[in-house]
């Protein structure tokens, strides 16, 4: 393995997701999180069937609101041009915020956020600010119990939330593609730009529950959808902050 790749936050075990994100990613503990949460080898970049036009507004009623108050509700439809937004850097990394509609709806004191409104364009927002949040360790813990559904692979994260090793890599979103969302499921494939000039796929699944989009993850604390090398954002919406 060469020396860049040893480098490379979502290529080492020591880049946990949370996050996102090729071994198992180092986002959380700060991005000891990241990296398990992408756990697996680089395979081809998924290929997806053309998205659905974005769907309006539902008429009917969340049955799992929001746990902030954030009305919208739409339970099918997709993303297919980059949102207007604010951005905020969280840890080493800019990410989306539209507090009022699309989340966060919560932000805490230690910068920490959650709360994503349960439409397409909230699941972007959430793995977007996941990915970014992976990127301060001392938000790893947070990141675990928080944003991803609980189980084996959270428990693997929590354990490895302990890892005090600095994470060098630099990254940032570049773009995004809404490969799948169907009411209480969603994946997001964010391309992200690392400072060493790879671009990787990073598909993240989430879930709707208990009021808020979270982070699928394999038992070992991994990514359930393998990472991918790209050459360019070709078929990525470019969306960054500045």
């Amino acid at each position: 393995m060469s020396d860049q790749s040893e480098q490379n936050p979502f290529r080492s075990r020591r880049f946990v997701l949370a996050l996102v994100v090729v071994g198992v990613i180092a986002i959380c503990a700060a991005f000891v999180l990241l990296s398990n949460l992408v756990g697996g080898k680089d395979g081809e970049a998924p290929t997806t069937s053309p998205s659905p036009t974005r769907s309006a507004l539902a008429t009917t009623s969340d049955p799992d609101p929001s746990t902030c108050g954030l009305k919208a509700y739409e339970p099918e439809g997709t993303v297919d041009s980059a949102p207007t937004t604010e951005w905020e850097l969280v840890g080493t990394v800019a990410a989306p915020t539209d507090p009022s509609s699309v989340g966060p709806g919560v932000v805490e004191e230690n910068s920490f956020r959650s709360c994503f409104a349960h439409t397409p364009t909230g699941a972007l927002y959430a793995a977007v600010n996941v990915v970014a949040l992976a990127s301060d360790r001392s938000l790893t813990t947070d990141l675990a119990n928080k944003l991803v559904i609980p189980g084996a692979g959270q428990q693997a994260l929590l354990d490895q939330a302990g890892d005090s090793s600095t994470l060098t890599t630099r990254y940032q979103v570049g773009g995004f593609k809404i490969d799948a969302y169907a009411d209480t499921t969603a994946t997001v494939d964010l391309a992200v730009n690392f400072s060493t000039g790879e671009i990787l796929s990073f598909p993240i699944q989430l879930q709707w529950v208990d009021g808020d989009w979270k982070v699928k993850t394999a038992d070992d604390g991994g990514f359930t959808l393998a990472p991918a090398s790209l050459q360019n954002l070709g078929g990525y919406v470019p969306w960054a902050g500045a």
